[in-house]
């Protein structure tokens, strides 16, 4: 064999050497680096779940606004007194009455208080707002929107069912705007009020000029504390 050839064959052995050393290098880094892979879900923290954006209570019937129920009566033991009988002459057959305060004023703004009180025998269920018209001189109804929710006199958290018990009162806001630059404003005579739609509505005059102007309504659901 000539020296040519040797030295052919002796480069060809190295490189032949060479890769499987490097094989074999590149084996133990694999199988030395294999301990740094975690199967998934193993020592990392759970996922964190996405926000739904669907509301989180979700009511099987909606009341309607103005849902008045009687209440189931309470087992009341037979040694037990009945409730007292209302004492209010103007208590109506419903055992409901509703009453409204003063007017009051601020900067162009007219709010009154309406209050709902229990003076029947029975407990009531009331989930909802007032039912509110208002008449012109002749007691016919004008077309003034009234609507439920917040306004600048006052902010409605919106309706909940409250058990209304004999003797107990409810409160709520009207509000309106009563200026003669609001727009296009109707001239009321007087406020007809209910409970709620269905149930005795008492009329209350509106006294004085700057009360009488309304756009439209706006009214806060019954609740236990008065409305600010």
């Amino acid at each position: 064999m000539s020296m040519q050839e040797t030295a052919s064959t002796g480069n060809g052995t190295r490189r032949a050497v060479a890769a499987v050393c490097l094989a074999g290098v590149l084996a133990l880094s694999l199988s030395g680096c294999a301990g740094l892979f975690v199967p998934a879900g193993e020592g990392e923290p759970a996922p964190t779940p996405s926000v739904s954006q669907t509301p989180g209570r979700v009511r099987a019937e909606q009341l309607q606004p103005g849902d008045l129920s009687t209440a189931p009566p309470a087992t009341v033991p037979s040694s037990a007194p009945p409730p007292s009988a209302a004492t209010r002459a103007d208590c109506p057959s419903s055992g409901l009455v509703v009453d409204m305060g003063e007017v009051q004023a601020a900067l162009g703004h007219r709010a009154v208080g309406l209050t709902l009180t229990n003076c029947g025998r029975k407990p009531y269920r009331v989930d909802g707002y007032p039912s509110v018209r208002v008449l012109d001189t002749q007691g016919e109804p004008l077309p003034v929107k009234v609507n439920p929710g917040s306004s600048y006199m006052g902010t409605d958290p919106g309706p909940k069912e409250i058990m209304l018990k004999p003797g107990k009162s409810l409160h709520s806001l009207l509000a309106w705007v009563s200026t003669a630059t609001g727009g296009d404003l109707i001239e009321g005579d007087a406020l007809e009020i209910a409970p709620a739609p269905g149930l005795e509505a008492r009329t209350f005059p509106l006294q004085g000029s700057d009360v009488r102007l309304l756009d439209e309504l706006n009214m806060t659901a019954w609740r236990t504390a008065s409305p600010q």
